[in-house]
């Protein structure tokens, strides 16, 4: 836990601490932010969720003074994804499991492959930057999206790859939609800014449920449904929350709010040169302390590749093996502890029963919005 100057945030700052935005940009990313927490803070409509709103213990840090007795809190997860790993019968089908798609790396990082003539891995590339970041970079500096991607992708890509023909930004797009032709931003559709927003905000409610107080991580997910159970992340992001909340404190995430690369643990990892293993892992995207893009890649005068290196006596054939070595962060900012008057709720998050069809896509998209799992936004087809 690191303490903080109590202040007012002027604005929000872009994750990582990127550099890639114009002043326009900067100010569209705050606005993006700060928005974002305050529809996280009124929370859904009772009309379309019951006992999930408001949440009078989050905060804009932009709105709101975060007072002397503030601390930053740093919540760290694994970025295997817990979900394959439940689902899968041994180390082998989980890791081939979690490099088959992007869409099952949900624990806020994801990564690609690149393997050599003979099939050995020669580089991994892991990203944790939110997509959102990417759309406001594309609307307002189209060609620095470009030479981002031809510099950390492919020298090869091309305007068209990444723009529609209506020049909107494609963020599934052919450098960006697998685990062996490149990662430049998450893309699974759980792994956004917007999602942690909202997770971390619902989190900060109470639940006393027949007259007791929920403290771990599963019931407090279950009741409040703020995230995907069987996930690295969303259980314990809200158990720390919550906790946090119970101690009747105020809570906010930190500046700047992003998900961020926290480290790689070698442990049980051997080189053939007996070199350390830990060299050939670096940060190429992000601030000291806020990295958002990591590469793990020998270099070629070594003479021997990544997939040389054993991990407890196991060839490396699998970026999912370097992500079983990975934790993942987020960090809130906790203070006024022991002030907030906040009333806790006393039942668990409940849904409406829709009656037309116009209701289940209206409550469809609320969910979504608000960060209800196993839900994605709907719209009519004319």
């Amino acid at each position: 836990m690191m303490t903080i100057t109590a202040s007012r945030l002027a604005a929000y700052g872009p994750p990582g601490r990127l550099t890639d935005l114009d002043e326009i940009g900067r100010q569209a990313w705050h606005v993006l932010i700060s928005e974002s927490v305050d529809r996280a803070i009124k929370g859904p409509d009772p009309s379309q969720a019951l006992h999930d709103s408001p949440r009078p213990q989050f905060y804009n840090l932009t709105k709101t003074e975060t007072a002397p007795d503030a601390a930053e809190v740093a919540v760290r997860w694994t970025a295997f994804p817990r979900r394959v790993k439940l689902h899968s019968i041994g180390d082998r089908k989980r890791w081939e499991h979690a490099d088959s798609s992007r869409d099952v790396q949900d624990e806020y990082c994801e990564w690609s492959v690149t393997r050599n003539d003979a099939g050995k891995i020669t580089r991994v590339t892991f990203t944790c930057e939110g997509p959102e970041y990417w759309e406001v970079l594309a609307q307002t500096r189209p060609d620095v999206v470009v030479d981002l991607y031809r510099r950390h992708v492919s020298p090869d890509v091309q305007r068209s790859d990444l723009f529609g023909p209506d020049g909107r930004y494609r963020p599934r797009n052919e450098w960006n939609n697998s685990t062996t032709h490149g990662a430049m931003h998450l893309i699974q559709q759980s792994n956004t800014l917007d999602a942690e927003i909202e997770l971390a905000a619902a989190a900060t409610i109470r639940r006393v449920i027949d007259g007791r107080e929920l403290t771990t991580a599963e019931e407090l997910i279950n009741c409040s449904k703020y995230g995907a159970a069987e996930r690295n992340s969303d259980p314990h992001i809200g158990q720390v929350v919550n906790s946090a909340a119970r101690q009747r404190a105020d809570i906010s995430l930190a500046d700047p709010v992003g998900l961020y690369i926290d480290g790689l643990s070698t442990d049980g990892w051997s080189a053939p040169d007996g070199s350390d293993p830990m060299g050939y892992w670096r940060y190429v995207r992000g601030d000291a302390g806020y990295p958002v893009r990591a590469v793990y890649e020998v270099p070629v005068n070594r003479n021997f590749t990544v997939g040389d290196i054993t991990i407890n006596g196991r060839p490396i054939e699998f970026g999912a093996q370097i992500a079983d070595f990975i934790t993942v962060r987020l960090t809130a900012v906790v203070c006024r502890v022991g002030r907030s008057t906040a009333a806790p709720q006393t039942a668990c998050v409940q849904m409406p029963q829709a009656t037309s069809p116009e209701e289940i896509l209206r409550h469809a998209s609320m969910m979504a919005e608000h960060g209800y799992p196993g839900v994605q936004r709907v719209t009519r087809r004319s």
